[in-house]
Formats: structure tokens, sequence, C-alpha cells
């Protein structure tokens, strides 16, 4: 069996795929990853299937062997990439052979990256997936971070895509800078109208108390005229919960199942992955946008995204814009 060989880790570096589906009744979140455009792009760029399991990391990247030669892509934003020191670039899918080393530095303008390994991470699935979801010590490689000694197995890889030509995402993912779209919440009638315009004038400022869980912002103190704590009811990702601290907090892929904080909003699932990727000390705003607006954003990311990955499995380069049309 391939192995990779984790020589050095940086932190929050965690094996992640998809994510777990139909247990949120059993108080199991779906986990996955941070950043699910950048995901899928990495496992397309080395011929998996887009939910294979790959690595995920956050800063820092790392050095990595392998027992067996591989494809490998790193995504998720600009990073310094060699192979034996010479550099390589992201979202192209590279060789990696045996007796060479893999070094990801830091990433200058995004939170977190991916390193995908043609044949998909292969531990064992915990309910239904890979991913590592920490808090609960489940999935990944003993449900926990990566550490330098590591070894995770992989699956197999075929010599015909060894030798087949590199697949190319030729313009990196870019991000638009506009504001966060959201829908309104569950509890959106908590707040009043000068706590939602409080709420959409912001700014807010991505503050450093972050994790796969939750983003916390700072910024002006919202109020929920009636009340801020709630029967416990259920979450997703991208709900924005205002405590009585009056301090948003965004829940991301690892978050609870259910919450009891008023949730004002719910980011747009098209503004998920750039939410995720904003840097610390960056500012956002929020705009409301309906729910069939969403909708539609949504569905013309996924078409667009969908042509791209179909363009890369042609062995075509591709150019796409998150959240637009290739």
């Amino acid at each position: 069996m391939t192995r990779l060989i984790v020589k050095q880790a940086g932190p929050m570096m965690s094996v992640q795929d998809r994510g777990r589906s139909g247990l949120l009744q059993m108080g199991v979140s779906g986990c996955g990853p941070m950043d699910v455009t950048a995901m899928r792009i990495a496992n397309r760029l080395v011929g998996n299937d887009e939910g294979d399991a790959l690595i995920e990391f956050a800063h820092v990247g790392g050095q990595f062997e392998v027992s067996e030669p591989v494809l490998l892509a790193v995504t998720g934003g600009a990073v310094s990439v060699t192979i034996d020191g010479t550099p390589v670039a992201t979202w192209e899918s590279y060789r990696l052979d045996p007796g060479q080393t893999l070094r990801i530095g830091a990433l200058t303008n995004a939170v977190w990256g991916y390193l995908a390994l043609s044949g998909g991470i292969r531990t064992e699935p915990v309910l239904g997936a890979r991913s590592t979801h920490l808090r609960s010590a489940i999935g990944g490689l003993e449900g926990r971070r990566l550490s330098a000694g590591d070894v995770l197995p992989l699956g197999a890889t075929q010599e015909t895509a060894l030798a087949a030509p590199r697949k190319i995402l030729r313009k990196p993912l870019s991000r638009s800078a506009g504001p966060i779209r959201v829908i309104e919440g569950p509890q959106a009638g908590h707040f009043d109208e000068a706590a939602w315009q409080q709420f959409l004038r912001g700014p807010f400022t991505v503050s450093a108390s972050r994790d796969r869980m939750a983003q916390m912002l700072d910024g002006p103190k919202i109020t929920a005229a009636a009340g801020h704590d709630v029967v416990s009811d259920g979450t997703v990702m991208g709900s924005i919960q205002v405590p009585a601290s009056g301090r948003p907090i965004v829940l991301m892929a690892e978050r609870q199942t259910s919450g009891g904080y008023a949730k004002i909003a719910t980011v747009a699932s098209v503004d998920l992955p750039r939410l995720a990727q904003a840097l610390t000390g960056c500012q956002i705003r929020f705009k409301r946008v309906s729910r069939d607006h969403a909708e539609d954003l949504w569905i013309a990311h996924t078409r667009a995204l969908d042509e791209v990955l179909t363009s890369l499995d042609h062995g075509a380069g591709a150019t796409m814009s998150e959240g637009g049309m290739p």
C-alpha cells in the first residue's frame, strides 16, 4: 500500500473529506472542509473523486514524503511549494516520487490550504466518513491533528495517471471583495430594524478567536430586543449566533449541531469559503439577500465549478472566479 509520511506538520493539519451526512439528529455534525471549493478542485487535479479524503492545513503546510509515486496538488491560496527544493505551482498537478521531499510553506492570502494526493487518503471511515472531528476525536488519524512521524495510507495510483499530462487551473481561484451575503436566520425577528441596520453597516473584523468550529467577529455590538437566549435548535455551517455579549459568532465546519443563542442570519453557501478564508484582522460587511437569490447564486456557482472540473477531467486548462462563471 502507498504511504504518505508526514515529516513536519503545521497547526490544525487534519484529514478531511466531504464530511458526514444524515447524523445531525444524533448530535454528529457534518464536519468536512472549511473551503469545499478548494477541496473539490484539489481532488480533481489529481484524478480523485471530489469528496476523497485529503489533508487540510491552516496557515502553514509541512514536509512530506511518499513510498510510491503519486500525483499531488495544493490549493486554497498563495503558498510556496517545492519538490526537492524546486518550486512548483499551486492549483496544478505534479508527480512526487519516493525519495523526494514535498515542502509546503505559509499561506499568504488565505487561511486554509489543501493537499490532495492521487488515490486519496484511506484511513478507516468513522460513521461513513474519514473527516476528522477534533472535538469528538473521531475520523482521520485517531481523531486528532496530524504531527511529524505520522504515516497515512493512500489508494493506488495507476501508471496511466502518472504518465498523463498535468492538469492546470490556469488562473488560481480568485475571491471577490464584496460584502458577505446572508439570508435571515431563524431568529431574525429577535432583532429590531436598528439592530439589523447596525449588523449590515458593520464593519466587522475577523478576530483571532477562530478555528474549525467557529469564527468570532469584532465590531459593533448587536442587541436582540427579544432576547439573546432561545430554546436550542439546529445549526448549519454559516449560522450567525449573537450571544448576550452582542459579538457575532459564525459557526463553521466543526460546529455543534444545535445552539441556544439567537441566530440573526445565515451566510449564503456561495460565500462560505470566502468568509472561511478571510485573514484574521480583515474587515467584512454583510449584505442581506433573499433565500431565492442565495439559491440562484449557489446554482450559478455550482454550474460554473462543474464546468471547470469537467474541463480538468478532459485535460484542458481552466479558469474560475469564486461565485462567478469560468
